[in-house]
């Protein structure tokens, strides 16, 4: 469970490409997008959004939404410099041979809106309750007096939204299947799934709150639209530790956008838009390539002996101290 904590920054970067020679076919004819029986754009498979395009815009490349192709590969292979360096005696942690390092690519941010690459402010109020919630997970990782002071995340619960769709440490993978009422989107991470009708019902009463929200689907052209509201104040992590980990609250309307650009692509971008939690919208982009394979369990919660141990860890740190010992 250690691992969210300190987890490597290399593989905190998230994702974003675009390869725009996949989204048309041979002599520029334009990609025609498979149908279902029923006539609806095929988004079905396994698909995977691993990459190590980092979510916001560094500093260092300015404006520039693209790098040249010599920038790719020193990103590329500073980074494999420090995957492969001597330790100096650090050998790491135990299961850091899950991690997947992602694909490279020309592009600067997973953002794109706004302009700059970067998430917009927060609000003096979200900021304030940030620094709450920072200075509970700081005391949580020293000795958490409760289990619901740890994250969600740590719990293995849910990453929330847009944040159950973002590129992580592991488990990129995403099973899409349709019918004609339906679509479901099984996550790898957490095991989460999305079940999205597509009947024009209404989302739910605003009172009711889930983890991954309410969402509703249509489509518009061959592009899958879904929006998502109803999400839940207990993920309001909004990236303060990890990218990973992305959820803004109850208040948070996001709009997703599927559209497959060629056999083994596609384009999915979200928008997020939080008058509550952010100064403004922000847009990212991620690609999602077919991965030729499936999905295993990942019994992450069921498994957490962690948490317990923690707990119990913290109350015999306590008694010692209580009792003269060395803390």
């Amino acid at each position: 469970m250690t691992i969210r904590h300190i987890a490597p920054i290399a593989t905190c970067a998230l994702a974003l490409a675009f390869m725009v020679a996949g989204m048309t076919g041979l002599a520029g004819q334009q990609y025609e997008v498979p149908r279902t029986a029923w006539g609806d754009p095929d988004l079905q498979g396994v698909w995977n959004n691993n990459t190590v395009v980092p979510l916001q815009r560094p500093d260092q490349v300015g404006d520039r939404e693209t790098l040249s192709d010599e920038e790719v590969a020193a990103r590329r292979q500073a980074s494999s410099d420090a995957l492969f360096a001597e330790r100096e005696g650090d050998t790491g942690f135990y299961n850091e041979f899950w991690f997947e390092y992602g694909l490279d690519t020309n592009r600067t941010s997973l953002i794109t809106n706004p302009a700059d690459g970067k998430l917009p402010a927060l609000t003096p109020a979200a900021e304030q309750r940030a620094k709450e919630l920072m200075a509970v997970r700081m005391r949580s990782t020293q000795a958490p007096d409760h289990y619901l002071e740890m994250s969600a995340y740590d719990r293995c619960i849910s990453r929330g939204m847009p944040g159950a769709m973002m590129p992580g440490f592991y488990n990129h993978n995403y099973h899409i299947l349709q019918t004609e009422n339906y679509v479901a989107l099984v996550v790898e991470m957490i095991h989460d799934a999305r079940i999205i009708p597509l009947d024009g019902r209404n989302h739910a009463p605003s009172g009711i709150q889930q983890w991954l929200g309410d969402s509703r689907g249509r489509w518009e052209g061959d592009t899958l639209v879904v929006e998502t509201t109803n999400l839940t104040e207990k993920l309001d992590e909004r990236g303060l530790f990890i990218p990973t980990v992305f959820a803004s609250g109850a208040n948070q309307r996001l709009v997703e956008r599927f559209t497959r650009v060629s056999e083994d692509i596609i384009d999915y971008r979200f928008t997020v838009e939080d008058p509550t939690v952010f100064t403004g919208e922000w847009t990212a982009a991620i690609p999602f390539n077919r991965f030729d394979g499936t999905l295993f369990e990942y019994a992450c919660h069921e498994g957490n002996y962690a948490m317990p141990n923690m707990l119990a860890g913290a109350r015999a740190t306590e008694a010692a101290a209580a009792a003269g010992g060395v803390q």
